[in-house]
């Protein structure tokens, strides 16, 4: 009987020499005996980071549809306030500059995470902090400035393409804060416990991501609407 299973099992090691296969029975697989898996549920973290950058491409391909949308629309002012007259770059320049010092101090925080500095990883999560707040209460102060002055969102068909582009990314820095919190006191109260590493490092890519597109909004609609 033995004898039998053994050759069962050697011919299915012949046949499926990568163990790609699912079909292995508990007990059955001579290739668990040495350290080698017959198939099954991948790891956790393999589960999570696959779905994360799922996550992260569709954002992706959300914020590429409105930068579509906006290149399509960006001459539709109606009659009313153009680019060149609404935008003003020393201000846009400061928000730049804060988003990308952020990202900056974010990274800092991983190296502390991975070094497992407690302190210093606080630190440079409450810096990042301050500077995409800094970053969010500006972008608000413009958009308070282009209703106040009569170029809301329903003004023309380029300020509703401008307001969901740059809206759309300032809700994401708004969610990302909140994450930033998060992990900040998960990290105070659970320690540096692999599952919490995980979520920290996911929170650092959707972090510089936004930064990625951030970059994209500052060159296409800022800096090219202001020659225009």
């Amino acid at each position: 009987m033995t004898d039998g299973l053994a050759l069962s099992a050697q011919a299915r090691i012949r046949t499926d020499p990568h163990h790609l296969g699912h079909h292995a029975r508990s007990g059955e697989g001579h290739a668990t005996a040495t350290g080698r898996g017959t198939g099954g549920p991948s790891p956790k973290r393999i589960v999570v980071g696959y779905g994360f950058w799922i996550f992260l491409l569709s954002d992706i391909v959300m914020f590429a549809a409105f930068f579509s949308a906006y290149a399509v629309l960006q001459t539709g002012t109606a009659g009313g306030p153009t680019r060149a007259q609404l935008f003003d770059l020393d201000n846009v320049a400061i928000e730049t500059a804060f988003l990308l010092i952020s990202s900056f101090v974010c990274g800092v925080a991983g190296l502390a995470l991975t070094a497992k500095r407690h302190l210093m990883f606080q630190a440079a999560m409450a810096v990042t902090f301050l500077f995409g707040a800094a970053f969010l209460a500006l972008e608000i102060r413009e958009f308070a400035d282009l209703i106040d002055r009569g170029a809301g969102p329903t003004r023309s068909a380029f300020l509703s393409a401008f307001f969901t582009l740059v809206g759309c990314h300032g809700l994401h820095v708004f969610a990302g804060l909140l994450w930033l919190l998060t992990m900040m006191a998960q990290v105070a109260t659970k320690g540096f416990r692999p599952d919490i590493l995980r979520r920290v490092m996911c929170f650092s890519l959707f972090w510089h991501a936004l930064d990625i597109v951030w970059v994209a909004v500052f060159t296409v609609v800022y800096l090219m609407g202001s020659i225009a």
